[in-house]
Order: structure tokens, then sequence, then C-alpha cells
């Protein structure tokens, strides 16, 4: 009878789950950053933009938590979200879910005031006084630039892509 063999074992590359705040701006922009800069995404780490319906920071960090429990230990994961003004989320709010974060080994990126002061300082630099989008809609640049945007543009990034070095 012939020698059974051993199966051999894959290590899986670990992966990267993305939690955003927004639904469509920010998930549009990163997959489209990753498409432009990663394309294939054989040799580097998977990247996943988990799909969510949740919107505050300690939902957002909550989502990561629990599936960081049921994911494979090598895996990374991010909530990204808006700071926006004090009256929407106080910074005891913010504080909850960074130590939520940081006690659970999940990473926080923040936009300050919103996602959309990333993509204003594609074409120009900003320090406005904003407080949330609608006040950064009202007094910034954005329609200037972007005279059709719109959060839910699925090709947000590719309107973009050449400018991400000034931005930086």
């Amino acid at each position: 009878m012939p020698k059974k063999r051993s199966k051999s074992k894959r290590r899986l590359n670990p992966v990267l789950h993305i939690f955003c705040e927004g639904e469509k701006t920010e998930p549009n922009y990163i997959n489209g950053y990753l498409d432009k800069f990663f394309p294939g995404n054989r040799s580097m780490k998977v990247i996943k933009v988990e799909p969510t319906r949740k919107n505050t920071p300690n939902q957002l960090v909550d989502e990561a938590v629990k599936m960081k429990k049921k994911s494979p230990s090598g895996d990374v994961f991010w909530a990204v979200y808006d700071r926006e003004s004090e009256q929407k989320h106080s910074s005891s709010l913010h504080v909850k879910a960074y130590n939520k974060a940081k006690g659970n080994n999940v990473e926080i990126a923040l936009s300050n005031v919103c996602f959309e002061v990333w993509i204003v300082l594609h074409f120009e630099e900003t320090a406005g006084p904003y407080h949330c989008y609608d006040d950064l809609r009202k007094k910034s640049p954005l329609r200037s630039h972007l005279p059709d945007y719109d959060k839910s543009d699925s090709n947000i990034f590719r309107k973009l892509e050449d400018r991400v070095e000034k931005a930086r």
C-alpha cells in the first residue's frame, strides 16, 4: 500500500482589514488607491476594505475587535473615521475608542475634520477652521476643484490619482 503523503501547509499572507466610517467615499478612494499602486496585490498583504454600516468611532473599533477575534493572528486591523466637531462625537468618546483600539491592537487613521479635507489637499494646502463636512463643503474650495463632487462617486480616486503626491 502506498505511503500517505503529508499535506503541505501553505502559510497564508496576513490580511489588512480596514473599517471605514463612510460607506462610499473612503472605501472608493482606498480601493482606487490600492488598484493603482498595488495592482494584483500578489506579493504583499491582502487588503480588504470591510463593508459595514457602523459609523461612530466606538462602533468601528468594536467591529474590528470582533472580527480580529475570529481571524488569524497575523492579520492587521484599522479603523478609519472622521474627527469632526465636538458636538458630533465628544473627545471622551474618541478617547474611549482609542483606548479600546490600543488595548486590542487595532490601529486608527483619523481624518481631521473629515475625509474631504484629504481630497482638498490634492489641489491646495488648507488649514481652514472646518468643524464638519457641511462646514467644509460651504467654505472650502472643494466645489471649485471638483464641481461635480459626490460622496458616492466610485471614480473619486481616478479623478485625483495624478495629484496624490501633492496631497502627501
